[in-house]
């Protein structure tokens, strides 16, 4: 869940049509548009979640955040979804239900597990509709890639994004002639793994 509270807004004059703010945008709501010589940035309200990733980024100061009159919250409801499906998909992509994935925001591994469940296939689409910060391509995309992957969708990114689609390895991938290999050697792979798997399967307070 994310309430938004700013938008992006583009000032032409300064604006050189360089593309950086296109290339940050977490939900692809900022686009360069326009003639040739006259190209310049233009701001979706609609899918903006005033995550500053624009205005952070752009050399010339085109681009700067402006208080919404009226905030608005995005959020999926997980409850809206059957609580054991959303749990399995957590467990799969090895996250616990109530864990944070994206620490700007607080959204937690359920509420992104239901997204995916009710259609999102992308990043960008689990961005829009709960607000993670998906363009920091590390903190929060990581985790949320792996439920894409657990849930079975493709990572491939969308028709004119930007977004890094790739997977950083964890504790859980590596190969197994590597833990045997490293665990006489001051290396805990198997107990590291075995207490996650504990952490994970703990049972959730007020859950089946």
């Amino acid at each position: 869940m994310r309430v938004i509270n700013m938008f992006a807004e583009v000032d032409s004059v300064k604006c050189t049509g360089c593309r950086t703010c296109e290339k940050v945008c977490p939900t692809l709501s900022i686009k360069v548009q326009g003639e040739k010589d006259g190209k310049k940035a233009a701001v979706a309200l609609s899918t903006c979640v005033g995550c500053g990733a624009c205005s952070e980024r752009c050399q010339f100061g085109a681009v700067s955040l402006k208080n919404l009159e009226v905030p608005r919250t995005i959020r999926v409801d997980s409850s809206v979804v059957d609580r054991k499906k959303v749990s399995d998909l957590c467990l799969k992509a090895k996250l616990h239900p109530e864990q944070v994935l994206c620490f700007c925001t607080g959204t937690r591994a359920e509420e992104v597990a239901a997204a995916i469940l009710l259609g999102a296939s992308s990043p960008e689409e689990i961005s829009r509709t709960v607000g993670a910060r998906t363009g920091c391509k590390v903190e929060c995309i990581q985790p949320i890639l792996r439920l894409l992957v657990a849930a079975g969708r493709e990572l491939r990114p969308v028709e004119g994004g930007w977004q890094w689609y790739g997977l950083t390895p964890t504790v859980w991938d590596i190969p197994e002639s590597v833990v045997k290999k490293y665990s006489s050697r001051g290396f805990y792979f198997k107990e590291d793994r075995a207490l996650f798997k504990k952490l994970l399967e703990a049972k959730i307070e007020g859950g089946d």
